[in-house]
């Protein structure tokens, strides 16, 4: 199962994967006005998702951080004799999930990658692909063409 889930996420990843063969010096692939506009907003949706894939990884770490210091409660509740609240702890804390009793932080990270993160990723490949003959970031290199062009007219 962990070889079939690295070989999907690696097959996911070298879908997005920075294109060894493109260059700021070629030039944008002759698309419509409509079609660069799509182009950049799938980019950019995709670049949302994974910033809030960032945001999932950090609330699942800040999650299991939470969990040790009341493990570290626990321990220290039962030192002081306090067993009616360690118990409480052990019990019914520890073991809950964040979204309801079953799925941990974890598991919402896993979903997410696997889900809406994996098809935004195919979905921006393929319009790429489709578009722009794989290049990435056409908007950004045809603005900064227009800089430089604009700079060099001084």
């Amino acid at each position: 199962m962990a070889t079939e889930e690295t070989t999907n996420e690696t097959e996911t990843e070298s879908e997005s994967a920075p294109d060894p063969t493109d260059s700021e010096s070629e030039p944008a692939p002759d698309l419509a006005e409509a079609e660069r506009r799509a182009v950049h907003e799938v980019e950019l949706g995709l670049e949302w998702f994974q910033r809030a894939q960032g945001q999932l990884l950090a609330f699942h770490h800040a999650t299991g951080h939470g969990m040790d210091h009341l493990r570290e409660a626990e321990r220290l509740l039962r030192e002081s004799g306090r067993d009616d609240l360690a118990d409480n702890v052990r019990d019914e804390l520890l073991p809950h999930g964040v979204v309801d009793d079953d799925r941990w932080s974890y598991d919402v990270v896993e979903n997410y990658q696997r889900t809406l993160l994996a098809e935004a990723r195919r979905l921006e490949g393929r319009v790429r692909r489709e578009l722009t003959g794989g290049r990435r970031h056409v908007a950004e290199r045809r603005q900064e063409r227009a800089w430089k062009e604009r700079s060099n007219e001084r």
